[in-house]
């Protein structure tokens, strides 16, 4: 077998290349992190988003998609899921402003309260819902996973 050598010159400008790539065609990865218990679900009210949502928010580099939920949910509710998440699904985010943020669903039915919730700068409210009176501003994107969760709609591609 053979095994291709680069030179120097090769490498650098391969490096470059898929630098400017990333700049230009950027992919975002965020996750939601859906806590059931029973007939209720967790949902949060962020200061900077209207409506109610799940827990979530960003994938740090390094980090999985699952951890990135694991930290979220504790951070902004101060909830701590536990064992595995159910992955529910992955979907392409169009209202974020393109075609490139991509949203990695778990589900949890396992938790325990870690810390009491306290309003602060992102986050406005934390409260469970029962899945028959979900509030009326619940995000819509929110709404149609939980109709997917409970089997009542099939899974889209988007959010």
């Amino acid at each position: 077998m053979t095994t291709l050598s680069l030179t120097a010159w090769q490498r650098f400008r391969t490096r470059a290349y898929l630098f400017g790539v990333g700049l230009r065609k950027r992919l975002t990865v965020g996750v939601r992190a859906v806590v059931l218990d029973g007939d209720r679900v967790l949902l949060i009210k962020p200061t900077y988003l209207p409506g109610w949502q799940f827990p979530g928010g960003g994938v740090e580099p390094g980090e999985t998609a699952e951890a990135a939920a694991v930290r979220e949910t504790l951070e902004e509710a101060g909830v701590a899921v536990e064992g595995r998440g159910e992955l529910h699904g992955l979907f392409l985010n169009r209202i974020a402003g393109g075609a490139r943020d991509h949203v990695v669903v778990y589900v949890w039915r396992r938790y325990h309260q870690h810390a009491v919730f306290k309003p602060n700068l992102e986050i406005a409210e934390c409260r469970w819902f029962g899945l028959e009176a979900l509030p009326a501003d619940i995000e819509p994107g929110a709404a149609r996973r939980l109709a997917e969760i409970a089997g009542s709609r099939d899974a889209p591609g988007d959010w």
